[in-house]
């Protein structure tokens, strides 16, 4: 009897990419390992699996994260889960093998983390993060070089309009310390302030008050200071005025002056960067500079490049003192907005920008000669799998986005020439077959030009 065939189909919550999609990812993740290399930044990976403890050790109790865990017993009946991010396994790695890593130790991590959560629009239990962090020092020259990477990320990527907004948890806490509030307030005050954009200061207020025990003169002073505008400058002077005796928030306030010199000294455009006291991150580990980086043309997609300042990262695995800083950059939403933005080239679906034809079946070891060729001047080349007529060949070649197709039949071999037809346009041009590998690497190089590839 013949086997039930099998529907093909995915588990809810993940998905396949498509050789289009993939293309964009991969030269997202291309150019972001040149940007973090170009800082100095080297790779890791760490298992995909880890102890269930191991993981949980970082999570507050009760936390929706804990409970999103894929959790199970393995065959060796130990307690495993999958990672659910980047950070709890870098804060088990840096403990682990501190003594040989050294410090500072720069570190970027591409790779998948899965969360059982409930599926939305654009939500998936698997998604790939892409991290960058120094561990071990406590300098604001640290914090300040994170926001640098994010700017050249960005710009990498020719994203033209986006402002990195930072605050610094430490100005906060020293307000909190004024207003004689506990330090256990703290977590709630920056959970009710992290939602500001989305419900508005009215419904801050009130939830400030009844989750922190604030008073409403209390929760006043902070939105007061969470609101507060200006330039960089202006708002760093306006922060050294009113903390000038409030050591704590002084350091916060320091580092972001910090910021803004280094930023304009070393060149970053005006407008890329502000001082925002609004921000502040959810999370319970930040502990002073944080970040969020959103696109001008944008602004509803929600911050695309996140991080900050932790300085007990590794608490619960060692009692070496290694603190750290760093962002993650939210892979999936930023190719989400480059879509929007028509800054990806959707249709092409191959990596190589040339397609070879099979016109003759007796000269496959020409076609594959002249392939070669351009493979060694650094051209990707797709050679045909079948010889058949040109019309399928050609259309085969639109449909993936190729840009040029080489062409050869009987009269071209007779007189050594290939013909190179510009698949966008139908242009065509003879080349001598001594000229083929010259001539397409110049006109590869005219479309680069005109045309964002």
């Amino acid at each position: 009897l013949m086997a039930k065939l099998i529907e093909p189909r995915t588990l809810k919550g993940f998905r396949d990419f498509l050789p289009s999609m993939m293309m964009s990812r991969e030269h997202l993740m291309e150019t972001a390992r040149q940007v973090f290399r170009s800082y100095g930044f080297s790779p890791i990976d760490t298992p995909a699996l880890e102890l269930t403890e191991v993981l949980l050790a970082k999570v507050p109790d009760g936390a929706e994260v804990g409970k999103q865990m894929y959790r199970f017993t393995d065959n060796g009946g130990r307690d495993v889960a999958l990672r659910f991010d980047l950070t709890v396994p870098l804060a088990r790695f840096v403990s682990q093998h501190a003594a040989t890593l050294g410090t500072p130790f720069r570190r970027y991590h591409i790779a998948p983390v899965w969360r059982g959560e409930n599926t939305q629009a654009g939500r998936y239990r698997e998604f790939t993060q892409c991290d960058f962090d120094t561990i071990g020092s406590l300098d604001s020259g640290a914090d300040v070089e994170i926001v640098l990477v994010i700017n050249d990320l960005l710009a990498a990527l020719q994203i033209e309009r986006f402002t990195v907004h930072v605050n610094d948890r430490r100005i906060l806490n020293g307000l909190l310390v004024e207003l004689g509030m506990s330090a256990e307030s703290a977590t709630p005050v920056l959970r009710s302030l992290d939602k500001l954009p989305k419900i508005g200061a009215d419904a801050v207020h009130a939830e400030m008050i009844r989750d922190s025990g604030a008073t409403a003169a209390q929760v006043d002073d902070i939105l007061s200071l969470a609101s507060t505008t200006g330039t960089n400058r202006e708002i760093v002077a306006t922060l050294t005025e009113r903390f000038a005796r409030n050591e704590q928030a002084m350091v916060g306030v320091m580092g972001l002056g910090l910021l803004v010199e280094t930023a304009e000294t070393a060149g970053i455009p005006a407008g890329r960067i502000a001082v925002d006291l609004s921000v502040c991150r959810g999370l319970d580990y930040y502990t002073g500079m944080v970040f969020e980086t959103f696109l001008g043309d944008l602004p509803t997609i929600g911050s695309i490049c996140s991080g900050g300042r932790y300085d007990d990262l590794t608490g619960r695995y060692t009692k070496q003192s290694l603190p750290g800083v760093g962002a993650s950059l939210g892979l999936d939403r930023l190719i989400a907005a480059m879509e929007q933005l028509e800054l990806l080239n959707g249709a092409v679906s191959t990596p190589a920008p040339v397609l070879v034809t099979r016109m003759e079946a007796d000269r496959l070891g020409d076609y594959q000669r002249v392939a070669r060729a351009l493979r060694s001047a650094g051209i990707g080349v797709d050679v045909f799998p079948d010889t058949k007529k040109l019309g399928p060949q050609l259309a085969y070649g639109e449909r993936k986005g190729f840009e040029i197709a080489l062409i050869a039949g009987a009269d071209e071999f007779a007189s050594k020439t290939w013909k190179v037809k510009m698949l966008k346009d139908r242009h065509e041009l003879t080349f001598s077959d001594e000229n083929v590998v010259l001539g397409v690497a110049d006109l590869l190089r005219k479309l680069n030009n005109e045309v964002d590839l």
